[in-house]
């Protein structure tokens, strides 16, 4: 999720007015005089008089003391006059105006630092909670403001020191119950909605771990699963999205923390609007795949797995796919994803008949889908990478019985069709590594060397995996020892001139390659099974 950053202003612009032409009115006093304006050097003599403040340190103690006193006399006010608002009227407008100065602070992020010295921070945050949600509003505005991501561009020592004195006056927790309070239908509290979610997202761009802890200490996730399951599309639904998936691309705590708020199902029903009709603006296409990011990224824990098996997404995913709409391939991706090492997940594949689906995609029979894709032809080598995977991961989940004779019969049936498709992914991706390589080595004769790790990292973006995936595929085969099976492969082998050797040289490297992120025993258990591919061939 992959993702680049967005800071949108939900606001409608008003559109102009076109009047009806009128002549231009004659001139006035003020330019008759050989045309020039007068009244503007007039304006120009005292602007000079009275010159923009310059951004110091002095400056920055001038604002926050008068802040500081505005705040205490509306404190005051409200106190004395508590059911008498037109008493305490004037300080909140005055009060306003300071928080709206205050902005100008977003124009020096070196002073950040000092800010946080003058403890501005806790009274800064303590009015999220104000009576008036217009204050908290406004302060939302400045936070926004103090963070986003291009003010605070190459400032990230003063970025941290900020984010992270928000955070310990609780910035996260009054900024979602002011989330709870807000209502879309109100054109004010929904730009407000919006800058609640930009806020948080400018908070984790800074500090990553705040991912994390806007999950644990707040009921954010609660509110972003109500927001997507409103079946109109609006820009707070698709920010909604986008920051679902922000919170779950790189930490299984919150995948876990999503799965046991009943997020699967959530996410499936967000999904499942669009198993027959396609989004219908480009930004609505942006929030279907933010929804898909979410739900990819929610299967990575085993029981989010199991959960998503249960609430039928593997039905739902294979009809999307049957509906050839633009979630065809993000289906595939899901699916993906669900029976990665998840043998359940396969075997509810096969029995509600996703071969019979998913090998038309395979054999490249999903060409006349609907592509709204920029980049048509990258889209549709993601889709043939993402069925090689989805290949891979049914025969390393369904090892034996009638559903593992149901998907080898599948390489046999049409002259053995798949085997001759599975090569010609072979020797398509086989050339785009070598291609690579031939690149490393004019790099090191250019004297730009570069580390095997580095080398190795570069061949798998050139298409290294999924050549290893389809050795894999070639392994199971060749290890089912089935006669018909096996001779294809020999002859297609012989065809391109190649020997079983270079199918067990990519084996090898995948071998040698497999780390232990989910575990010794698993990385063992992974390497004995390519290590009996190997022998075999």
């Amino acid at each position: 999720m992959e993702a680049a950053k967005r800071k949108r202003n939900p606001a409608e612009y008003e559109e102009d007015e076109y009047d009806t032409f009128k002549p231009p009115p004659p001139p006035s006093s003020a330019t008759a005089n050989g045309g020039i304006d007068l009244s503007l050097l007039e304006a120009l003599e005292k602007s000079q008089q009275n010159p923009v403040e310059v951004l110091d340190i002095k400056t920055v103690k001038k604002l926050v003391l008068a802040f500081e006193r505005r705040l205490k006399e509306n404190i005051a006010a409200r106190l004395k006059y508590p059911d008498q608002p037109e008493k305490f009227a004037d300080s909140e407008v005055e009060l306003h105006e300071e928080i709206e100065k205050l902005k100008i602070l977003a124009g020096g992020p070196e002073f950040y630092p000092e800010l946080v010295n003058l403890g501005t921070i806790a009274s800064i945050t303590s009015l999220l909670n104000h009576e008036n949600t217009d204050i908290a509003i406004d302060v939302v505005g400045l936070l926004q403001d103090l963070t986003d991501e291009d003010v605070l561009e190459d400032n990230d020592e003063p970025a941290q020191i900020l984010v992270d004195s928000l955070v310990e006056n609780n910035a996260l927790e009054l900024l979602v119950q002011l989330l709870g309070k807000m209502s879309d239908s109100d054109p004010d509290e929904s730009a407000a909605i919006y800058s609640i979610l930009a806020t948080v997202e400018n908070f984790i761009e800074v500090k990553p771990s705040v991912a994390e802890l806007v999950c644990e200490r707040t009921k954010l996730m609660k509110w972003l699963l109500t927001r997507i399951k409103v079946r109109e599309f609006d820009g707070n639904k698709q920010y909604a999205s986008e920051i679902l998936a922000i919170l779950l691309q790189s930490s299984t705590v919150n995948q876990k923390r999503l799965g046991q708020l009943n997020g699967v199902d959530a996410l499936l029903q967000a999904v499942a609007m669009y198993k027959s009709k396609d989004p219908k603006t480009p930004d609505e296409e942006e929030m279907v795949e933010n929804l898909f990011d979410a739900l990819c990224c929610l299967l990575m824990p085993l029981e989010n797995k199991e959960k998503f098996v249960k609430s039928e997404g593997v039905e739902l995913m294979i009809i999307i796919m049957n509906q050839k709409k633009m979630c065809y391939g993000s289906a595939i991706r899901a699916l993906d994803f669900a029976m990665t090492n998840y043998p359940p997940a396969c075997e509810r594949f096969v029995d509600v008949m996703g071969l019979k689906t998913a090998f038309p995609a395979f054999m490249g029979k999903a060409s006349q889908l609907p592509l709204s894709k920029k980049n048509k032809k990258r889209y549709k080598e993601e889709l043939e990478e993402r069925l090689v995977s989805l290949v891979a991961s049914l025969f390393g989940g369904i090892l034996r019985g009638s559903r593992r004779d149901r998907l080898l019969s599948k390489f046999v049936e049409n002259e053995c069709e798949k085997i001759d498709r599975l090569m010609e992914l072979y020797m398509r991706y086989s050339n785009r590594v070598k291609l690579e390589s031939e690149r490393f080595d004019q790099l090191e004769l250019d004297d730009l060397e570069m580390d095997e790790d580095e080398k190795y990292n570069r061949k798998l973006e050139a298409g290294l995996y999924t050549l290893q995936l389809i050795a894999v595929i070639l392994g199971h085969l060749w290890t089912s020892e089935h006669p018909r099976i096996r001779a294809r492969i020999d002859l297609l082998l012989k065809q391109q001139k190649l020997t079983k050797q270079d199918v067990k040289d990519i084996l090898q490297e995948y071998h040698d390659n497999i780390g232990d992120l989910e575990g010794p025993e698993e990385k063992e258990r992974g390497q004995s099974k390519i290590q009996r591919f190997i022998s075999s061939f």
